[in-house]
Order: structure tokens, then C-alpha cells, then sequence
């Protein structure tokens, strides 16, 4: 496919990701030089004219989240003072997804925030994968692409396993794992968190069969993965057979890499969304699946203005 006039630039928040999809494009990816002031401001500059191009920036809103915000803010500002004829921001793992809604008085909606900050900068279009809560697009008034995993987890699953329940880790996680579910032929179980008194640990009971079963759990994000482990706890206790977890995005903040150690998973499954750190060496079960050609695929259909219905594998 054609890839004149297309330009990839990268944050410095999974430059790895970003060369592996220029790869998957045939292209290099774009000269840019992203520095600190001695203060913490952040310093762009572009190192090749993209003027009438069609730009995308690729930058997960990895930790340090704020500092990798500003980046591509200030990225964006870079490419629309330069000419360039469309941007696009490429964020493989949508920042903030998690305060998408007023659930106590007196705070803010960050989720809707972001995503001013995105359009007011001068972006064009967004592309991300599997948003903690699918109704963050209408908080845009600018096309939003919102990618699934599926594409790159299903065939994972149906190598691995072939008679399997997927567990969702709560009701909200519901509708994507009876996608998932319906395309493996596969049994479905529900994880009801519930806190039996003030300062009392959460009780998880579980709807649904998994005696004797190999239990998937399936999720959009791991973050301290403290649920997680839970949840996988209370499989082994209703005689599954073995837990196997299956997510997005790693994030896997704080206590995360302990308690995955020491968890029951036989196996943890994650994409690159978010860049891998050291201390991910110490999960000995953890599997790290990419999604760079997914990306490449998105990215072409954009610059072509082909459909990427295609690549919706399934609709949660």
C-alpha cells in the first residue's frame, strides 16, 4: 500500500512499539529529538520537514503518565506549527480512562479532560485500543478509532487452550468476555466483588462452573493487580483446574510484580501497549504479545482512508 506523504513520529514513552510498527509499514520512523529542560519542561524538535504530510504520534500514556502527556501535546503543537496536513494521535494506551465519570461530588471527569487537551492542541484524529470504557469517544467531536485486542489474544487463546472458561473480573468486564467467549466456543463465569462490611476485605463470589475447568480471566488492564489476584484465588478455591490470565494493557504499578510471583497464574498474558521495565524479568509466567502489526494495518487504512472495519474482529 502506499505510504507517500505518511509520517510516524514517537514520544518516549514505547519507542520500541513505534520502530516495531515502521517496521510493519516499510518506512523509517520520524526524526524528532524530545528533551528536558534542567527545570522539566519539555523540549521538541521536528528533524525533517513534514509539511503536507500525514503525521501520527505514537505515545502511550505510560508512567510517568503526566510527563509523557505533555509530550505529545507538545509533539502535536510541533507538527501543526510545521505544516503538517493532518495529525493523528496514535495512543496505544489511553491515559486516565479509568476517571470517566462524576462517582462522588467534587472531582473531575480526566477521561473528557484529556481529550480536550487533545483536540484543542490540533489533533485530528485518535487511535487507541481497547478503552477502559467505551463511551470515552463521545467525549471527543474528532474521529476516534477504538482498536480491540481481539486479533492478537483470540489466537493465542485457541493455540493454548482448547477447552476453556473465560472469567470476567467483574460486571463491567462482562460484555467483553462473552465476546470472547462466543468466538472460542468456550464456557463464561463471573467474578462478584462484593464488601461485606466497612473496613472488611472484599468478598469475591463466583457465577458460573469452573470445577475441573483451565479458567481464563480476562481484562483490559492490570494495574497493582491486586482484583487479579484475588479473583484467581477464588477459582482455585472453586476447583479450577488452572488460572490463566489475559489482558491488554500491563501496567503493573506498585505491589503488581509481587503479587503476579506469588499468584496461582499458570500463565499471564499481556500486549506491548505500554512499555516492558525491568522488573517485568521477575513474572516468570508472564507472556508479552505485540500489537505493532495491528497498528501498521490502522495506520495504513487512515493514510489510504480505507475502511479498518476489517479489523474489528469482534464487537464487545
Amino acid at each position: 500500500m502506499a505510504t507517500v506523504g505518511l509520517r510516524v513520529v514517537s514520544g518516549n514513552s514505547n519507542p520500541k512499539l513505534a520502530q516495531k510498527i515502521c517496521d510493519h509499514l516499510g518506512i523509517s520512523l520520524g526524526r524528532a529529538k524530545i528533551e528536558r529542560f534542567s527545570d522539566g519542561e519539555t523540549s521538541v524538535e521536528l528533524g525533517e520537514s513534514v509539511r503536507g504530510t500525514d503525521a501520527f504520534v505514537i505515545q502511550s500514556l505510560a508512567h510517568p503518565v503526566n510527563d509523557h502527556l505533555m509530550e505529545l501535546l507538545v509533539i502535536i503543537d510541533a507538527l501543526r506549527r510545521a505544516s503538517a496536513r493532518r495529525i493523528t494521535a496514535v495512543m496505544p494506551y489511553y491515559g486516565y480512562a479509568r476517571q470517566d465519570r462524576k462517582n462522588k461530588p467534587r472531582v473531575p471527569i480526566t477521561a473528557r479532560l484529556v481529550a480536550d487537551l487533545l483536540t484543542a492542541v490540533g489533533t485530528d484524529r485518535v487511535l487507541t485500543m481497547d478503552l477502559h470504557a467505551g463511551q470515552i469517544q463521545g467525549f471527543f467531536n474528532i474521529p476516534v478509532d477504538n482498536l480491540y485486542a481481539s486479533p492478537i489474544l483470540l489466537p493465542h487463546l485457541r493455540e493454548q487452550f482448547r477447552e476453556a472458561v473465560i472469567v470476567a473480573p467483574d460486571a463491567g468486564g462482562v460484555p467483553r468476555a462473552r465476546a470472547y467467549a462466543s468466538r472460542l466456543n468456550a464456557g463464561l463465569a463471573l467474578i462478584d466483588k462484593r464488601r461485606a462490611a466497612a473496613n472488611q476485605a472484599e468478598a469475591m463470589h463466583l457465577i458460573g462452573e469452573v470445577k475441573d475447568k483451565t479458567a481464563v480471566i480476562l481484562d483490559d488492564m492490570v494495574d497493582t493487580a491486586g482484583t487479579l489476584v484475588e479473583a484467581s484465588r477464588a477459582l482455585v478455591e472453586n476447583g479450577a483446574s488452572s488460572v490463566h490470565a489475559c489482558c491488554t494493557h500491563a501496567i503493573l504499578s506498585g505491589p503488581a510484580v509481587e503479587r503476579l510471583r506469588e499468584s496461582p497464574f499458570g500463565s499471564v498474558v499481556v500486549t506491548d501497549t505500554l512499555p516492558e521495565r525491568p522488573e517485568r524479568g521477575n513474572i516468570p509466567s508472564l507472556k508479552v504479545l505485540s500489537s505493532a502489526r495491528l497498528f501498521a494495518e490502522a495506520i495504513k487504512s487512515i493514510h489510504n482512508e480505507d475502511s479498518i472495519s476489517l479489523l474489528f474482529e469482534i464487537q464487545h
